[in-house]
């Protein structure tokens, strides 16, 4: 019934109010799927909650993506988790303007595609972190995170082809 509820603030598109009611609306889904021991539809609530406070209240979306990816890790989805680490880094970009905590969820994200071999999703997130690196003046390590990339095996073949 959360989760119908939720739909319904969505549908009614006044963002202002419907968003975090909606988002209220999806964590106490997320809560009763934990309760039922349901982690997969638990997770998927919460990112639904993350999504629907984005505009409203991105510190509560990125609370809500959060619970989120500790379920997914939790679960060893480390591709999903990852995705999402991208959602809180441009909201951190967008929203919040902190550019040192969009680095760590761009790193992180690329971090966990690297574990799952997804390479070249590894290396889009760390050309981001090295552009940021840059623009606040850490050279040394932005060159070093072009330097990685360039090196991938995945950049080489991508070259091959086109």
């Amino acid at each position: 019934m959360y989760t119908r509820a939720a739909n319904m603030f969505k549908m009614a598109k006044n963002w202002s109010v419907s968003s975090s009611a909606a988002g209220n609306a999806f964590c106490q889904a997320a809560k009763l799927h934990m309760q039922l021991q349901s982690k997969h539809d638990s997770a998927t609530s919460f990112v639904d909650a993350g999504n629907a406070y984005k505009k409203a209240d991105p510190q509560e979306a990125i609370n809500c993506l959060n619970a989120a990816i500790d379920i997914y890790t939790d679960m060893g989805r480390f591709t999903i988790a990852a995705k999402h680490h991208i959602t809180i880094a441009e909201i951190y970009e967008t929203e919040l303007v902190d550019i040192e905590k969009a680095i760590a969820h761009y790193e992180q994200s690329a971090d966990y595609y690297k574990g799952e071999e997804s390479n070249s999703s590894a290396n889009k997130s760390l050309l981001k972190v090295a552009a940021y690196a840059a623009q606040l003046e850490q050279y040394q390590k932005a060159i070093e995170i072009y330097e990685q990339v360039l090196n991938s095996r995945d950049f080489h073949v991508f070259f091959k082809t086109t």
